[in-house]
């Protein structure tokens, strides 16, 4: 994989590791701006993922690997990756991930992106919020176009607004939710619409 970057100007190899606590060190000592992990590496990878998340979390973590079902990505995602692609996907699909995770976007490899979006609504009945949070009508459309696994330009496209605003809106949603990443926001979403929905009802 190093040869595949080092062939392009733009990209510097921080380092390279074979375990999932060397990745962890590696890290916390370099900061470099993307890790690229596997999940068959040696040690609790998604652990390791979830500790990067919470000590490092500038650097955005993808998960490139041969281990092809939608319930790794979900994991790997929940614990803090925002990338998954898959090893048999063509190398432009590796660039095209490094680059929207480099813009603060998630990217799932497109066969996977649906199911992975249904399974995250699924995990969310199964979870519960203290107290919900009152969303405006827009952000509730953006939420709704996340769900569908679009990117901000797509989103700015259907509703018709600049992609600067719909970053300005996620950048909102982020912090209102307490979320870190695109899937967050899904995800804690979820959840508060299920309890504004509950409180109505009482």
């Amino acid at each position: 994989m190093s040869g595949l970057f080092a062939e392009h100007d733009n990209y510097v190899i921080a380092g390279q590791v074979s375990s999932a606590d060397a990745a962890i060190a590696l890290v916390l000592s370099k900061h470099p701006d993307i890790l690229i992990t596997d999940l068959s590496m040696p040690g609790d990878v998604f652990g390791a993922i979830g500790k990067i998340a919470l000590q490092a979390p500038l650097t955005r973590v993808i998960v490139f690997t041969a281990f092809s079902s939608v319930e790794s990505a979900l994991k790997a995602l929940s614990a803090g990756a925002v990338g998954f692609v898959l090893k048999g996907s063509l190398c432009e699909e590796l660039f095209e991930a490094v680059t929207t995770v480099r813009t603060g976007e998630v990217y799932i490899t497109r066969q996977y992106a649906a199911q992975v979006m249904a399974g995250l609504r699924d995990e969310n009945r199964r979870r519960s919020l203290n107290a919900a949070i009152r969303l405006s009508v827009r952000e509730k459309q953006i939420v709704g176009q996340l769900l569908q696994a679009r990117t901000n330009k797509e989103i700015a496209e259907v509703l018709k607004i600049s992609e600067k605003t719909v970053k300005h809106y996620m950048t909102s949603l982020m912090s209102k939710l307490h979320a870190r990443n695109r899937v967050e926001v899904a995800v804690a979403a979820q959840k508060n619409n299920e309890l504004e929905r509950s409180s109505a009802s009482n």
